[in-house]
């Protein structure tokens, strides 16, 4: 269980936060979709046939950028899904681990810290009594670095 736990919180979290990167750049890719559809076809002006006088309207949509961006998100849609799914695995092994922990105390503020994603302060505060911030941190950093 020893190095098993420390390496599964620290995938646990690095995954929970790409996630989040992922989110925010598939909402960053949907408003430039969104403002691509709005702006809508491009439309010009130009002169020509007859010598120069005849006048032609041209239009078209930014077509090679619009589908980029159509498959890039795609892309990043399908690979949000795969880490969650690998998020989902993890919160398991995770689960197990924390499960196998003797002491309820520990136990409890790994699981306020890591899977509820309190911040010290508020796990030290769902602990009651005289728990400090830093009195969860150290008691949690000490149990990881025995283990």
């Amino acid at each position: 269980m020893a190095a098993g736990i420390k390496e599964a919180l620290i995938q646990y979290c690095d995954i929970r936060e790409e996630i989040k990167d992922i989110r925010a750049r598939i909402e960053n890719l949907e408003e430039q979709i969104k403002t691509i559809e709005q702006r809508g076809y491009i439309k010009d002006t130009v002169k020509g046939g007859s010598g120069g006088t005849q006048h032609f309207v041209i239009e078209g949509c930014p077509y090679p950028e619009y589908t980029h961006k159509k498959t890039l998100l795609l892309i990043r849609r399908r690979c949000l899904k795969e880490r969650e799914l690998k998020l989902l695995e993890l919160t398991n092994e995770v689960e197990q681990y924390i499960n196998e922990i003797q002491d309820s105390r520990t136990r409890r503020m790994i699981t306020y810290r890591f899977l509820d994603n309190l911040t010290w302060l508020q796990v030290a505060n769902r602990m009651g009594g005289m728990h400090t911030a830093d009195s969860c941190r150290t008691a949690v950093r000490r149990f990881l670095k025995e283990t």
